[in-house]
């Protein structure tokens, strides 16, 4: 298995997988959304093809942010998103995307790495620990419009 940064011929299968983990937002907003990402110069994005077939397996969407919660540094390199396919998931692609993620932040002189998951998603938060992340803080966040 081989992690890579993107690639413009992996466009559809970025997206494809992005509107997986984030099913809110349409085509149209993910592509702008993407579009955004690859323009930072403080961000990367990464990939693993599939083995022996066409497509990707997993991505990982990493930037600088100024601060994170708990970190004592600044900037702070951050795991924005993370998704592997269904069927190819504790295959170690996720390992193999956050690993080269670290590599990546710390090229750049990176020395703390954040990252979130939502409350219901039990599994991500057990892959983040299982990856040397420490949980710092939970939070319900709310919203009412005016």
């Amino acid at each position: 298995m081989q992690v890579r940064p993107y690639q413009p011929s992996d466009r559809h299968e970025w997206l494809r997988m992005r509107l997986n983990l984030w099913p809110e937002g349409d085509s149209a907003l993910h592509l702008s959304d993407m579009d955004a990402w690859l323009a930072r110069a403080d961000a990367v994005v990464l990939v693993v093809a599939r083995v022996g077939e066409s497509g990707l397996a997993g991505f990982a969407e990493i930037g600088a942010r100024s601060i994170a919660e708990s970190c004592e540094t600044s900037p702070v390199a951050y795991l924005e998103g993370w998704y592997v396919d269904p069927d190819v998931r504790r295959q170690g692609i996720g390992t193999a995307l956050v690993r080269a993620a670290e590599a990546w932040a710390r090229a750049r002189g990176l020395r703390e790495f954040g990252s979130d998951a939502q409350l219901h998603n039990v599994d991500s938060q057990q892959a983040h620990v299982a990856l040397g992340f420490i949980e710092v803080e939970r939070a319900v966040l709310y919203r009412k419009v005016l």
